[in-house]
């Protein structure tokens, strides 16, 4: 066993996870590929569960981060004003924002999504002055309590230790075997004095479900989510940490439905280099917050803005919307050519560049998990996803070349009929 292998189990906690999946020592990291310490190449299908959709250490980036970095720049600033923060908001203002018709307060929250959801979450009970929130079934929203009590699965929720209340859960348009139409019932507890649910304050939703096994809501789901929330005075909040930043295919996930949120919450990509960012997207009469009413040391992180700026120059610049939409169809038009026709019982969603493999209709509880250690033999990074952690999880780079998509998903193919044998 590596030397600084055999350091970190020894000293770092039992809680570890990645390091279990990819059990070797990462050193270094360009595009679409990490190297070990022994120079052994993996293709990355995994970019930092979407921290990295920029790819590593992407050059334009860099380059403004070191120049930043040389001149002595404050690096630390909590949320003082500075001129980082104020050159990523006039950024995110005219090249995000303004072209799209949005109008958002930025909050700028704790270093990790889970932060901007906790902050959605008290914002929206202190708004409508109401305790309760509806979330979905297969959401993943983060691992601090109030986040955790958004999300669903059994082994995050049981590391809690106390109760998660104030929750309704309602199934998700698609990703499990119930059959009938959830927002049929969304308003029947809403219209039912008998229905034993408290009004909620906000709905929280992914418009695709990134660890609930790649669910993608259609458009018309979506757009009558958000009609029903206007008509009882309930918030929409989207949780686009994961799927926004241009994932989709647009910077916003749910601007294929054509709706205006509430409130956003982002993070993961928006930090451009993988630094720790989370923002809160807040409509303006909805932002009555007081002064430090939530606030965290390290949400005034420097070299995140100037990371950010340049990612969405980088974003915008070189039309990466338009190359997620090309890659995509490759994704989707590879795996139906080449990896469905090998079992009837192997199934594909997703969109842009969030796909999920789904195995779970095989009956074999193991195969994904074999199927992913295989790839990773084969010095590929990928990840699993949904019930039982059944879906193969494809989620590379959005700069990846065609070319390093496509050996990704041959070597995907190779490892699936290595294991159906």
């Amino acid at each position: 066993m590596s030397e600084r292998r055999n350091i970190i189990e020894e000293n770092e906690s039992c809680v570890r996870s990645y390091c279990r999946k990819y059990p070797v020592v990462f050193e270094t990291a360009k595009g679409s590929y990490i190297y070990d310490e022994n120079g052994n190449e993996y293709l990355d299908f995994l970019a930092g569960c979407g921290a990295l959709n920029y790819g590593h250490n992407n050059g334009v980036i860099k380059g403004e981060l070191i120049d930043y970095l040389l001149k002595d720049n404050i690096t630390h600033a909590m949320d003082m004003y500075t001129k980082a923060k104020a050159e990523f908001i006039e950024t995110f203002e005219n090249r995000i924002l303004a072209p799209k018709g949005l109008e958002y307060k930025l909050m700028f929250c704790g270093p990790t999504g889970t932060n901007a959801n906790e902050a959605a979450l008290k914002l929206a009970r202190k708004n409508k002055k109401r305790m309760n929130v509806v979330a979905f079934m297969g959401g993943f929203h983060g691992m601090t309590l109030g986040s955790l009590a958004l999300t669903t699965d059994e082994t995050s929720r049981n590391g809690a230790g106390v109760p998660l209340n104030n929750v309704t859960f309602i199934p998700y348009e698609s990703g499990t075997d119930i059959r009938f139409d959830s927002m049929d019932y969304f308003e029947a507890i809403l219209a039912d004095d008998h229905s034993g649910i408290e009004k909620p304050a906000a709905v929280f939703v992914e418009t695709v479900q990134a660890e609930g096994g790649i669910n993608v809501a259609s458009i018309e789901w979506l757009q009558r989510l958000d009609r029903i929330c206007k008509e009882n005075d309930i918030l929409l909040v989207v949780d686009d940490v994961q799927v926004g930043c241009s994932r989709t295919g647009t910077f916003f996930s749910f601007e294929r439905a054509g709706i205006k949120p509430d409130m956003i919450t982002l993070s993961k990509s928006i930090g451009g280099y993988g630094f720790p960012m989370s923002l809160l997207l807040i409509r303006e009469d909805l932002d009555i917050w007081k002064p430090a009413e939530h606030n965290g040391t390290f949400r005034g992180n420097q070299l995140a803005f100037v990371a950010a700026k340049a990612a969405i120059d980088f974003n915008i610049d070189n039309r990466v919307d338009a190359g997620v939409v090309k890659k995509g169809t490759i994704v989707e038009t590879y795996v139906k050519e080449h990896i469905l026709p090998l079992d009837e019982r192997i199934s594909l969603r997703g969109i842009g560049l969030i796909w999920g493999i789904d195995f779970s209709k095989i009956g074999d509880a193991e195969l994904s998990h074999r199927i992913a250690d295989k790839c990773f033999e084969k010095k590929l990074i990928i990840e699993r996803a949904g019930r039982g952690d059944s879906v193969l999880k494809i989620l590379p780079p959005l700069t990846i070349t065609d070319e390093e998509l496509i050996k990704g998903l041959d070597i995907i193919t190779e490892a699936i009929k290595e294991e159906l044998k």
